[in-house]
């Protein structure tokens, strides 16, 4: 099991109860990597609250996030950036722990914003989810986006197989069975659900120097009554053991009663075997989801997170804003989903006053010097190596009208 499994289900935990038990998808993990970029900014009692949120230090949270954003899953696109008002010299030591990886850069206007969102989300999501305003300080952004086809897609079942008790069945005409192999389905024994049924989908897999890699989709269903977050968290265990081939929690299905449940039907039938025999199959419908996910409570840690950076930058309780932007879609050939996750650091606005705005006009003959440059303190550094009187202008070519080409 991956070392990260429970700090990730914690949070996952609050992240779901927060959206209750209407229809949404989140990306936990999209949340999560972004609290832990901040992490090294924190010190003192700041640093104890983020830490409490990620479930597990900062320090360890940081180096996780280093390691899953310079490595990214070959099906799992990911994509950080720092967008700054100006670039902050208070930010320096906590911008160079980024990772490399990390765009950073003045703050972009919101079409800037909108388009790196596309970008970085195959198009799923198509606005930012942070309105830039005069007052916001920075940005901290990251993405996580996914496509993939079923490495066996589904077969097409009629609606009324989700059973007599199901109240989709008069809303739906058609939903998902499984194929005659590649999916895997069981029932399993779980202490937050109870018996619940599980379906899992494998993506088609692609190679990488070490072997395949690949995602699997686990879907959990619990009885009606029990609470979306028992249910979930239970789902959260199952998915943590599966993708290493076994299925946590497998009950036999000769330790459970014949008959209908409205989580499955389970009958006898006559076949030739040398042993008792299991089969299990699976239907369920397509979905897709749209979500934001309101990230200032206090237990998702970005409060801490914003005090962390506006002690930085000498600010006692700055505004803030995190958000989160999650879409996914589940269907016979494939899924796709992704999320992006915005952290604002803000400061309120001052009061207005006085300006005054100089504009220079260079309209008589004046003196340019072109002076070399090296960052290394090199032999060149500071020489003028051209000077000119300019004392003879000339006419914009006809030329250089229009647009520059995209290099030049």
């Amino acid at each position: 099991m991956n070392a990260l499994h429970g700090p990730l289900a914690h949070y996952a935990e609050r992240l779901h109860r927060a959206a209750g038990d209407a229809h949404h998808v989140a990306s936990p993990l999209g949340a999560w990597l972004l609290l832990a970029l901040t992490g090294p900014a924190a010190t003192g009692d700041v640093r104890g609250r983020v830490e409490d949120a990620l479930g597990t230090g900062a320090d360890r949270a940081a180096a996780a996030a280093h390691a899953l954003l310079a490595a990214p899953h070959p099906l799992v696109a990911a994509a950080t950036a720092l967008w700054e008002r100006t670039p902050f010299a208070e930010l320096a030591g906590w911008r160079a722990t980024l990772p490399e990886r990390t765009q950073t850069g003045p703050l972009p206007d919101q079409a800037r914003l909108d388009a790196w969102a596309r970008e970085h989300t195959y198009g799923l999501i198509d606005r930012f989810p942070i309105t830039v305003t005069p007052d916001i300080l920075l940005i901290l952004a990251g993405a996580l986006a996914t496509k993939v086809s079923w490495a066996e897609p589904f077969q097409v079942a009629p609606a009324e197989q989700l059973g007599p008790g199901s109240a989709w069945v008069g809303r739906l005409d058609r939903v998902l069975r499984t194929p005659g192999h590649g999916h895997r389905c069981w029932i399993s024994s779980t202490g937050r659900a109870g018996d619940v049924a599980v379906h899992a989908a494998p993506a088609r897999p692609v190679a990488t120097p070490a072997g395949e890699a690949g995602l699997l989709v686990v879907s959990v269903a619990a009885a009606p009554d029990v609470p979306a977050a028992d249910v979930l968290a239970a789902a959260q265990e199952i998915a943590a053991g599966a993708p290493d081939g076994t299925e946590p929690g497998r009950r036999s299905l000769y330790d459970l009663p014949l008959g209908d449940t409205p989580l499955w039907t389970l009958r006898e039938e006559t076949v030739r075997t040398f042993r008792r025999e299991e089969r299990v199959s699976a239907v369920l419908p397509c979905w897709s989801a749209e979500s934001q996910h309101d990230l200032t409570p206090a237990g998702f840690g970005f409060d801490a997170a914003a005090r962390a950076l506006g002690a930085l930058l000498g600010l006692a309780k700055p505004p803030f804003d995190a958000v989160q932007s999650a879409v996914a879609r589940y269907g016979r050939y494939g899924f796709e989903a992704a999320a992006v996750t915005a952290f604002a650091v803000a400061t309120g606005l001052p009061p207005e006053g006085i300006a005054r705005v100089a504009e220079l006009r260079f309209g008589h003959p004046y003196a340019v010097v072109a002076v070399a440059t090296d960052s290394a303190g090199g032999p060149w550094h500071g020489l003028p190596v051209y000077s000119a009187w300019v004392a003879e202008p000339a006419e914009l070519p006809q030329d250089e009208l229009a647009e520059p080409p995209t290099q030049w």
